[in-house]
């Protein structure tokens, strides 16, 4: 279903005029702290590509105004040259997405993935073609993998389910790329890595968190406007659907990238709650993300 269905009225205003804007909004750093700069336009130049391919390639065929791109950022940190043409790292991806009538963009996607292994050579053209996933092309697949899950979560967050052709997209990646050697993508390597993105969002048990990101966010943060009150009563129901998949599938990376980007804005949220709102969602919280227990319970202590 196209991009353009998937909002409610209350955003039609912005939609009925979309253009063939690009979907991607996004930000991109390379940092080299560890390498010895030997020339520093080949990271510039690597940097430049990079952006470019994230911002200027076709990702759906829906239609987006160039307001309605969708803002994310990129952080490459190369630890290793192992090579002129070969780099070791890790990559830093963060996506967000507007608030219904606020300037407020609400964190949808925060994740480092430590597997980053990749070719490039100065002034290279960046190529990809999902079918045709080598050593050579690692590079793009990683950013076409994660440009389509920051789609994924996006159109989930505005409808049920509005993810999946994107989620699929991105597994279709990670299946033709079992065959390289690099790390990320193989299900024994880790179950935290790329292949396991894929396989949690689009598992059965899985089905509760994408209901919480949607009802998160178009059912809580988007009505905050118009009633903090029972917008934020629709997040602590959201939230609760979580406590499903988290005894199915606890300690899931899918789970840990909802609360790396999630967490600190919760807690702002309900920092400015009633007991009895706070003293709902604590226990949910420090059940379903234990990792920040201390600070759902510090955050219940306060008014």
């Amino acid at each position: 279903m196209k991009r353009i269905l998937l909002f409610t009225t209350i955003f039609l205003a912005l939609l009925i005029n979309r253009s063939t804007a690009q979907e991607l909004n996004c930000q991109v750093s390379v940092l080299t702290p560890q390498i010895q700069q030997t020339d520093k336009t080949l990271f510039e130049t690597m940097q430049n590509s990079i952006r470019e391919f994230m911002n200027n390639r076709v990702w759906t065929q829906d239609k987006f105004l160039n307001q309605e791109r969708i803002d994310c950022s990129i952080t490459i940190t190369i630890s290793e040259r192992v090579s002129v043409d070969e780099f070791r790292g890790n990559i830093q991806i963060q996506a967000r997405r507007p608030v219904y009538k606020t300037s407020y963009n609400s964190p949808l996607f925060n994740h480092q993935d430590n597997d980053l292994s990749f070719r490039y050579l100065q002034d290279q053209v960046l190529e990809y073609d999902e079918s045709n996933i080598s050593s050579s092309t690692n590079l793009t697949a990683i950013l076409a993998f994660y440009a389509y899950i920051i789609l994924a979560l996006d159109y989930d967050s505005f409808s049920k389910d509005g993810g999946t052709p994107y989620f699929v997209k991105a597994q279709t990646i990670v299946n033709n790329a079992q065959a390289i050697p690099e790390r990320g993508w193989k299900a024994f390597e880790s179950n935290r890595n790329r292949y396991w993105f894929t396989e949690n969002y689009l598992n059965v048990s899985f089905k509760p968190l994408r209901n919480c990101i949607y009802q998160y966010h178009r059912l809580g943060m988007d009505r905050l406007t118009e009633n903090i009150q029972d917008g934020r009563a629709a997040i602590t129901e959201a939230l609760k659907l979580l406590r499903t998949t988290y005894a199915d599938r606890p300690n899931s990376i899918a789970m840990q990238s909802f609360f790396n980007a999630k967490s600190d804005e919760i807690v702002n949220l309900y920092s400015q709650a009633q007991g009895d709102e706070r003293n709902q969602v604590v226990p949910v919280l420090s059940l379903v993300d234990p990792a920040n227990t201390l600070k759902y319970q510090n955050m219940g202590q306060t008014k």
